[in-house]
């Protein structure tokens, strides 16, 4: 009798196990040291079994990368409505940002710092479609953060998209730097205790950026000196 067609409820709860043991294997085995039958053989199954899911190691790993993205565009979008004031939803998508490096650094690892392929290196290549995707959603990840930017000008007009763009940039270099720092420990050697940093570089960055915004002309920014405080709208 012909196996019995699995349903696809059985289907999409495999692929999210062979994803999260295959996260924690490259993160033990670096992308160059993972594979496929180490991967089989972590789960106890053969390795044409992963087949039946995934086509190749490229195909898993961009998978885990575009998952990766989805999950924080997720938290950046909850972030962003969970307020009103434009200023006040760019500190909670700052606060999301930096708990999402921390808590989730094997994703973070893979998505940021670590030098493995990007969509470049699938150019011209059967894995293209794939790699499209994972980059799609990692520009919408980063489109997201540039229109709250935008949306922290006056009532009247918009933070020109250029400008935006270059704060957007500005704001996450200062971001990944700590959550790099400290996932890799380096910061360890710099300070007694790194974690307890966190909300004072976030006061910091946050105070960075108002004052950027002032010299773009929103008059109504004014600079946070400890914690966070109501804002008045530009």
């Amino acid at each position: 009798m012909p196996k019995p067609q699995r349903k696809p409820q059985e289907i999409a709860a495999a692929k999210e196990t062979i994803l999260a043991h295959a996260v924690q294997l490259i993160i033990q085995e670096g992308y160059h040291g993972f594979s496929m039958r180490k991967l089989a053989s972590r789960l106890g199954i053969a390795a044409k079994t992963i087949y039946n899911y995934f086509k190749n190691k490229d195909e898993l790993y961009l998978v885990i990368l575009t998952k990766g993205f989805e999950l924080l565009y997720s938290q950046f979008r909850d972030a962003y409505h969970s307020r009103h004031n434009p200023l006040e939803r760019i500190d909670a998508m700052a606060e999301t940002y930096l708990d999402f490096g921390l808590q989730e650094n094997s994703f973070y690892n893979l998505m940021f710092t670590w030098h493995v392929p990007k969509y470049n290196d699938y150019r011209g290549t059967m894995m293209e479609p794939a790699a499209r995707r994972e980059l799609e959603m990692a520009l919408k990840v980063a489109d997201f953060f540039v229109q709250a930017i935008q949306e922290c000008g006056d009532k009247d007009s918009l933070i020109p998209e250029e400008k935006a763009r270059f704060l957007m940039i500005a704001f996450w270099t200062q971001m990944h730097g700590y959550i790099a720092g400290y996932n890799n420990t380096l910061l360890n050697y710099m300070h007694e205790n790194p974690i307890a940093l966190k909300e004072k570089i976030l006061v910091l960055m946050k105070d960075n950026f108002r004052k950027e915004l002032k010299g773009l002309g929103c008059a109504k920014v004014y600079p946070i000196k400890t914690g966070i405080q109501k804002e008045k709208d530009c």
